[in-house]
């Protein structure tokens, strides 16, 4: 039981660390182009979104995609207005990782570390970042995979058995933990990719799974918030929009996790692969509400988060 832990904690941190490189390296190669695309691409809330989309799919982040918009926002580059779009388009974006996690990579898992491991020693900068990129993706689904395996006979032990039934009964409590989780780690994806490794394993039931990848969409807005902190009022604003919108979604679609759930089920067959399809319906149907009241909802945090004029 304690090296079934040790080793559980293990390809936590080796997954966390597989995301870290695989964002850093794609990050390095086109950090100027990511900013510009920002910067020029975003004078319209549906322009917004395809860029939020594409650059966050493109770096696996939505997270260092919000801290980029905080920046820009905090710098004056582009207005809180148009941020709105990017925040819309990062949580369409982010559900690319996740449905990615669900493809059989397993065959590439060793080409990929070896060769990571060969280009991370050139002295370029843009080879050494593809090695990154290649060794961060063999981690990640090195650790997917053996989340996976270990989570079958971790939650057989009566302690995290009795656990577990209380995370699949009371879906708040779900909820909570994919927040909490999230917001100490400041990763929706690592979260929902282990939650997606526990129900490949059986260990909990598809609502539950659904209710932590909610509570990660709220937990990941802690993440733009820290980076506002000092940033000035464009860049708080732009905080306390992720926020608004992301609580807003989740509080919507909790009634209706179960339909949620039939709907996926109908989808795909493996459960892993229903918690990705749902990742990517509860986002998309999000964004796609908010998006034609962007600028009515850009106005309604500006109204609340202004100080008022004496």
């Amino acid at each position: 039981m304690i090296l079934h832990g040790i080793a559980f904690i293990f390809f936590i941190l080796c997954f966390l660390f597989g995301m870290t490189w695989l964002r850093s390296g794609l990050f390095n190669i086109a950090n100027q182009k990511i900013k510009t695309w920002l910067h020029y691409l975003t004078s319209t809330p549906v322009k917004g979104v395809l860029t939020g989309t594409v650059v966050t799919a493109f770096i696996h982040s939505s997270s260092a995609v919000m801290v980029l918009t905080v920046g820009l926002a905090s710098s004056g580059l582009i207005p809180f207005r148009q941020t709105i779009g990017i925040m819309l388009g990062s949580n369409i974006g982010t559900t690319f990782t996740l449905e990615m996690f669900t493809l059989d990579m397993n065959y590439l898992i060793i080409p990929s570390m070896i060769l990571g491991c060969v280009l991370y020693f050139f002295r370029s900068p843009q080879i050494k970042s593809s090695g990154m990129i290649f060794m961060g993706f063999g981690l990640i689904f090195t650790s997917i995979r053996a989340i996976q395996w270990l989570a079958t006979p971790l939650t057989t032990q009566e302690s995290l058995r009795s656990y577990m039934i209380q995370v699949n009964e009371h879906l708040v409590l779900a909820l909570l933990i994919g927040c909490v989780l999230t917001a100490i780690i400041q990763s929706s994806t690592v979260v929902t990719g282990v939650t997606m490794g526990f129900l490949a394993a059986g260990s909990i039931d598809l609502h539950a799974g659904i209710a932590i990848m909610l509570g990660a969409n709220v937990g990941t807005c802690i993440t733009a918030f820290i980076a506002s902190i000092g940033g000035g009022t464009q860049a708080k604003l732009t905080a306390y929009a992720h926020i608004w919108l992301n609580v807003m979604g989740v509080a919507l679609f909790i009634p209706f996790i179960p339909l949620l759930g039939m709907v996926v089920q109908t989808l795909a067959g493996s459960a892993d692969m229903q918690l990705a399809h749902a990742s990517v319906l509860f986002n998309l149907l999000c964004s796609l509400l908010v998006l034609p009241f962007a600028n009515s909802f850009a106005r309604l945090i500006e109204k609340v988060h202004l100080p008022k004029k004496s």
